[in-house]
């Protein structure tokens, strides 16, 4: 599956952490010890969160590509 949502990332100063959201998703979010990992992470919860609005028969938003806020 290709991954066409938007992803946001930042650092997190607390924990050294990197947060990659995804807004199109409404609380899809992971994180990762690097840039990289968070990335990775975000791919799979994305993945997992349309399985799981699949399963509920609930909407699955169409990605939008970018986005014109954030």
């Amino acid at each position: 599956m290709k991954i066409r949502y938007e992803i946001i990332l930042y650092g997190r100063e607390v924990d050294q952490a990197f947060i990659a959201e995804v807004p199109e998703l409404p609380g899809c979010a992971a994180d990762g010890a690097t840039y990289q990992e968070a990335v990775q992470n975000a791919e799979i919860i994305i993945q997992e969160w349309i399985e799981t609005a699949t399963e509920l028969g609930r909407s699955i938003p169409e990605p939008k590509g970018r986005l014109l806020f954030a």
